[in-house]
């Protein structure tokens, strides 16, 4: 469960008009290898975090100093997603016993000392947000309401962090933001024809760090995995050697997560198609029945095949 460095400013919409404009402006280029994180040992702390893999690592420098990255915040971010389950404070004292139980103790002060501000520059970011409500997208353009929002993020950071320090936590989000803002330019830029739009988003793509362009293409991986693992069953591949597909390109742990996931898919489709022909049968048996008796009939049906919150999906199949 991964969270990004705009978690509470809700910059989440940045990013999602970014991926649509350039997923719909991008050129088809040749699939590249498949690569997937591999998920730490799971943890939980809240019930909403039962069965996720918990984000980040600490780790301190020969010296006992602290180092300051990106996964580091990551941590921070992971037990602060429980904020409504649990209060800040016990999210915080959390965080502060996982810091002290994985590194010594000036790194662990050092550490303690960072979470105290990064949690105030969280908070603070609460007054960005509201003030970004103001930002009309439709007389500025989204582009330039976008970038308005991210830039009164930057000054907001800059009082609670060095530039070491937010180099370090925010620089690979920071290269994400700019490249989707560069991108969004290039949208709202009626002057450009959608030849040059192409041409412009090539270039952007061409420029891309590698590390960049692995975190961009990572949807893209996931949905070509599953393509392969298809058409392996399509043409009367095993299960063993799905599996084997699988764990070549990620790793034998996610291979089995998959796979459990197939089986789970499978199941639930044989109790949708059992429910159907129930309910058909039901129809048929039922024809010269009242609506009320065949709704209580066929609401028997559901209660055998489904919990309450699984009833609120058959919609989608009937």
């Amino acid at each position: 469960m991964r969270t990004g460095n705009l978690a509470f400013a809700g910059a989440t919409t940045l990013c999602v008009a970014a991926f649509f404009i350039f997923t719909a402006l991008k050129n088809e280029s040749n699939p590249e290898p498949i690569k997937l994180r591999k998920a730490d040992h799971s943890f939980d702390f809240v019930r909403s975090m039962e069965g996720t893999t918990g984000d980040g690592r600490v780790s301190q420098d020969a010296a006992g100093d602290l180092q300051i990255n990106a996964e580091l915040r990551l941590l921070f971010d992971y037990y602060l997603a429980a904020i409504g389950e649990k209060k800040l404070d016990e999210i915080q004292a959390e965080i502060e016993r996982v810091l002290t139980q994985k590194l010594g103790s000036k790194a662990a002060q050092q550490a303690r000392d960072l979470l105290a501000r990064y949690i105030q520059y969280k908070q603070a970011l609460l007054a960005v947000e509201s003030n970004a409500q103001n930002i009309s997208p439709g007389k500025t353009g989204m582009s330039v309401a976008a970038r308005q929002r991210w830039t009164a993020m930057q000054q907001v950071r800059q009082r609670y962090f060095s530039d070491r320090e937010n180099q370090a936590m925010f620089g690979f989000d920071d290269a994400y933001d700019q490249d989707a803002l560069a991108r969004m330019d290039i949208a709202e830029n009626n002057s450009l024809s959608l030849e040059q739009k192409k041409a412009q988003l090539k270039a952007l793509d061409d420029a891309l760090p590698t590390a960049l362009k692995e975190e961009k293409n990572a949807p893209y991986q996931v949905v070509r995995l599953e393509e392969q693992a298809q058409n392996l069953l399509a043409n009367g591949a095993s299960d063993e050697e799905v599996f084997r597909m699988r764990a070549a390109a990620t790793s034998p742990e996610a291979a089995a997560r998959l796979a459990q996931v197939d089986k789970e898919e499978a199941a639930w489709k044989s109790r949708i198609q059992q429910y159907l022909d129930q309910k058909n049968r039901l129809n048929t048996e039922m024809a010269f029945h009242s609506e009320s008796e065949k709704q209580g009939a066929l609401q028997q049906v559901r209660n055998q095949f489904f919990s309450a919150d699984e009833q609120r999906r058959l919609p989608a199949y009937e």
